[in-house]
């Protein structure tokens, strides 16, 4: 049997299963974690420990159709400058709630598109963010960066602040392509953007480039990894378009017939990474590339690599505080979700509360379960002496859940002494494999493609 047809017979052709940058994913997040159990969790934070923190900025000038994130249009900046108010106040709220001496392993700003606000809001942002919790040494400071919305202004304010890694999205460089998705970007623009965060010390570049667009094929992915790898990032993202009209209606633009089938994503897939694997970047866990002195190679082999909802990280923080609408904060004890919409954050601010509407608390085997399915998407191996000592699984119980993988997946996955492996032939199939050891009942829930 050949390697694509075992993996049709396992059903990776038709599998829809989470991502999962989270166990328990989001949409098992349910009432009952609010303002209350977000400010008991900030308090339990031992001092001078070092914390992530991620801001969230929900605006877009224009509304690329193949994003299905949490995002709105604006051609003015006026709604802009007024959110930037409200996440200063959300910031000083933060402060009155944090232990002392907390600082910031990492700081990250996402969207929509942080790079709409104005140079001065940057500065007015990070100057109260550093204020309550300033950068601790070694600690990273990234931005995501549309090229289209990063005048030469922003990029002085953001190298003023203090940014140490830019992020830029790619998607894709075909001209017929961006068409397609909405996203005009040329790779003249992209370039440029890049070398001007290069001339102001940004040396830390990360990109994220899509398989599976529509009218993608080998010879034009190719085409883009290659412009791409002429950038010179440290790291890239290889991400799957997830397409979701359900869940995101300007999706509905693009033409389900122009997308590649599963069959040809998995060569789209292979045909990039082959480019990344030439170009001398490792390949880390199932969609990140870094080159060898980027500190993300570096973490993953000491073994220490780790996945949040920015992906794959080197962070090894146990707290991640979310801030602006929709925004997820992980503690020890669960997670806790801000109100998605704008203006009921908006709202909970102004009226001096944390906005958090949804989350969960950790419960029964839901670590020791998360640990398994982070080490099987970073590591393609999940230690069972670990699972043992840190969460004081017993031999019986693990040989059970491993069984039912195997079970399962047959020689697509692995059996070492006590520990479970994907060896690289069953590596396509990890979100299944992953999803054997996620107890909730994802049926409802509209996941994207596995492969």
């Amino acid at each position: 049997m050949t390697p694509d047809k075992q993996l049709e017979r396992l059903g990776l052709f038709d599998a829809k299963v989470p991502r999962y940058t989270s166990y328990p994913t989001a949409p098992q997040f349910r009432d009952g974690i609010g303002a209350p159990e977000f400010a008991s969790w900030l308090g339990q934070i031992p001092a001078g420990s070092a914390i992530s923190l991620y801001l969230h900025v929900p605006f877009c000038r224009r509304l690329c159709w193949f994003c299905a994130c949490r995002t709105q249009g604006t051609q003015s900046e006026d709604p802009v400058i007024a959110y930037a108010r409200t996440l200063r106040d959300e910031i000083a709220l933060l402060a009155r709630h944090l232990p002392d001496n907390v600082t910031l392993s990492r700081l990250h700003w996402g969207g929509g598109t942080p790079t709409l606000l104005p140079p001065d809001e940057i500065l007015r942002l990070t100057e109260a963010i550093f204020s309550v919790a300033p950068m601790a040494p070694g600690g990273e400071f990234s931005v995501e960066i549309d090229p289209n919305e990063a005048d030469e202004a922003r990029l002085d304010a953001l190298a003023q602040a203090g940014m140490t890694r830019a992020s830029i999205g790619v998607q894709d460089f075909d001209p017929e392509i961006q068409k397609a998705i909405g996203r005009d970007q040329s790779y003249a623009l992209t370039k440029r953007i890049s070398d001007g965060l290069r001339a102001r010390g940004i040396t830390s570049l990360n990109a994220d480039i899509l398989y599976g667009l529509p009218h993608q094929d080998r010879a034009r992915i190719a085409d883009s990894v290659q412009k791409l790898l002429s950038l010179g990032p440290d790291r890239v993202a290889l991400y799957g378009y997830a397409h979701v009209p359900w869940m995101s209606r300007r999706q509905q633009l693009i033409p389900s017939e122009s997308l590649p089938t599963p069959q040809e994503r998995l060569a789209l897939f292979d045909t990039a990474r082959a480019l990344f694997a030439a170009d001398g970047y490792d390949e880390i866990g199932i969609d990140h590339f870094a080159l060898p002195s980027d500190g993300l190679a570096k973490t993953w082999k000491e073994g220490r690599l780790r996945r949040n909802f920015q992906g794959f990280t080197d962070d090894q923080s146990g707290v991640l505080v979310g801030l602006g609408a929709s925004s997820i904060s992980r503690f020890p004890q669960g997670y806790a979700q801000n109100a998605p919409a704008t203006a009921a954050y908006t709202k909970a601010i102004r009226e001096g509360r944390f906005s958090v509407a949804k989350g969960h608390a950790f419960q029964g085997e839901d670590l020791m379960r998360g640990r398994i399915i982070e080490a099987l998407m970073c590591d393609f191996r999940v230690s069972g002496t670990e699972l043992t000592r840190d969460f004081g699984a017993s031999p019986a119980r693990l040989a059970a859940l491993f069984d039912a993988a195997s079970a399962r997946f047959g020689d697509m996955v692995l059996r070492d002494g006590a520990d479970l492996i994907i060896p690289p032939r069953g590596r396509p199939l990890t979100r299944m494999i992953a999803r054997m050891f996620d107890a909730y009942d994802s049926a409802k829930a509209q996941h994207s493609a596995a492969v």
